[in-house]
C-alpha cells in the first residue's frame, strides 16, 4: 500500500482546509486509516482515524468538533476536513494505514504504511 497526502498550505486562523490521502493497492475492510501530525520540536500525535469499512471513527480531543475524517472507497481516498483552524494546528500532517485493532488506533508506531506528509501552516 502506498499513500499520497496532499492539500496542505498556508491559511489564516479560522480558515478551513481539506487534506486528501490517496491510497494505491488493496485496502481491506479492517484497515485503519489515520491522520497524525507533527509540529516542530514535538512528537507525532494522533489526529483522527477511520476504519476502512466506515464502522468506527475517532478524533483527538484537540480537534473534536472542528475536524472531520471521511473516506471514499471508490476513489481509495481518505479526507480530513479541517475547520476553524488555529495556529496550534500548524504541523506536518501524515496519513497512515494498517490492518490494526481498534485499540491501537492512536499509536503511531503501530501503523505499517505512511504517506509523505503535507505541511499545514496557520498564521495571520
Amino acid at each position: 500500500v502506498q499513500l499520497q497526502a496532499s492539500g496542505g498550505g498556508l491559511v489564516q486562523p479560522g480558515d478551513s482546509l481539506r487534506l486528501s490521502c490517496a491510497a494505491s493497492g488493496q485496502i481491506a475492510s479492517n484497515y485503519l486509516m489515520g491522520w497524525f501530525r507533527q509540529a516542530p520540536g514535538k512528537e507525532r500525535e494522533f489526529v483522527a482515524v477511520i476504519r476502512w469499512d466506515g464502522s468506527h471513527i475517532d478524533y483527538a480531543d484537540s480537534v473534536k468538533g472542528r475536524f472531520t475524517i471521511s473516506r471514499d472507497k471508490a476513489k481509495n481516498t481518505v479526507y480530513l476536513q479541517m475547520n476553524s483552524l488555529n495556529p496550534e494546528d500548524t504541523a506536518v500532517y501524515y496519513c497512515a494505514a494498517s490492518p490494526l485493532i481498534w485499540g491501537a488506533r492512536a499509536q503511531f508506531n503501530a501503523y505499517r504504511y505512511w504517506g509523505q506528509g503535507t505541511l499545514v501552516t496557520v498564521s495571520s
